[in-house]
């Protein structure tokens, strides 16, 4: 999600952004989830280091937000394909050994890839992709994982939430006023 959200999506809690668009603002914007990726990944050994290439992050971004937009059905081929591009097979490396679902010595960008589309592709092969889900609020195209007991969670947190609440409530008395 955060690959998506961070580099697939040009509207967030109501107001139009711009995605990082130059491989240093990708790699900025990515930074946390980099770092803690890097750790458990690549220092386990089980990643090549190098460059990011932030081009290839930003295209996978795109592939996978199919997924949470167009539901879970309408992305099956496309990460599928993903997949297969990836090479994306459970092996364990490192030590202590950790799970991972890239080849070992991928690049990162092939090896995060590989890793979020397994994870997605997990999420519907067990039957929880309707959990997958973007916001429903205007000026809103964040993806998450809905993790409400009745899967009934429409937006992607609160402020969405009650700006589209808000919003509502002006429509229901403007056309009740005479």
């Amino acid at each position: 999600m955060v690959l998506v959200n961070t580099l697939a999506v040009e509207r967030a809690l109501g107001r139009t952004r711009e995605p990082p668009r130059t491989a240093s603002e990708r790699e900025a914007a990515l930074d946390p989830a980099l770092t803690d990726w890097r750790t458990r990944t690549v220092d386990a050994g089980g990643a090549g280091g190098g460059p990011l290439d932030t081009a290839r992050l930003a295209e996978a971004a795109v592939a996978l937000r199919a997924v949470f937009q167009d539901g879970p059905d309408a992305g099956v081929a496309e990460l599928n394909d993903l997949l297969v591009r990836h090479a994306a097979v459970p092996n364990l490396h490192g030590e202590p050994p950790v799970l991972a679902f890239h080849p070992p010595g991928a690049d990162l960008a092939g090896a995060m890839t590989a890793d979020a589309g397994t994870a997605l592709a997990m999420v519907i092969g067990v039957g929880q992709g309707e959990r997958l889900s973007a916001c429903e609020a205007a000026g809103c195209d964040l993806v998450f994982f809905d993790v409400t007991r009745n899967a009934s969670r429409r937006f992607c947190g609160l402020p969405c939430q009650n700006r589209a609440k808000a919003a509502a409530y002006r429509a229901r008395r403007t056309t009740r006023t005479p």
